[in-house]
């Protein structure tokens, strides 16, 4: 004798909604007893919950309760995933917040290395480092500074509450190896605006621009 067609969709729907993953009839039939027909009772259940916000659908041979097509809208979340610095871009960067006003050629004298024609610019592009001035020095070399968006970002009133070595690991500015000879100034000794350096000029195009913008070559990857 064939058990109560609506007992048997209830069984099926009582254990389709504790499952952890999707059942199949098989699995269904260990649960239920040997006169129950558990294939009416999925079609009977499907049908229970046409047109609902939660539908009963078949994946890969087994049965299972999901969120309905037309309301998957409500269960998307849109979030701006931070961009992860390269360790050539934490490192740049680190060098940038200690020793600002910095030229390139400084910059890679710190570390030892060449630096990529992509490390300043991702760190430009992403507004932490802003292009301060020119160096009054030979050349007039572009010098960086930090700006106020790499404040916001890790938290600091000021320049003068930059970190020690250990505070920058542990916030994320110094996720590397420092090369040879990096050291960590004291943040309240920094050279003031202006000193040792002129204003770009209005509409000028540095020399960056071109030295930076490309195909990376040598050096580090940014």
């Amino acid at each position: 004798m064939t058990l109560d067609p609506l007992f048997t969709e209830r069984c099926i729907e009582a254990l389709l909604f504790a499952a952890a993953e999707p059942l199949s009839v098989a699995d269904l039939a260990k649960r239920l007893p040997e006169n129950a027909d558990i294939r009416q009772g999925i079609a009977d259940l499907r049908l229970t919950w046409a047109g609902r916000g939660i539908e009963l659908v078949e994946v890969a041979g087994r049965w299972r309760f999901q969120t309905a097509a037309d309301m998957a809208f409500l269960m998307t979340e849109e979030r701006e995933e931070p961009r992860r610095l390269s360790k050539a871009a934490q490192e740049t960067l680190a060098i940038v917040a200690y020793h600002q006003p910095v030229t390139r050629a400084e910059i890679e004298a710190v570390r030892g290395v060449q630096a990529s024609r992509g490390t300043l610019d991702v760190l430009l592009e992403l507004g932490l480092i802003r292009m301060r001035g020119r160096r009054r020095t030979p050349g007039r070399p572009v010098t960086f500074g930090t700006t106020d968006a790499f404040l916001e970002h890790y938290g600091l009133a000021n320049l003068g509450d930059l970190p020690g070595v250990a505070e920058m690991k542990a916030a994320g500015l110094l996720d590397l190896n420092l090369p040879p000879g990096f050291t960590v100034p004291d943040p309240m000794g920094l050279r003031a605006d202006g000193e040792e350096e002129d204003p770009l000029d209005e509409g000028e195009t540095p020399e960056f621009a071109q030295d930076f913008l490309g195909e990376l070559e040598g050096g580090d990857k940014a």
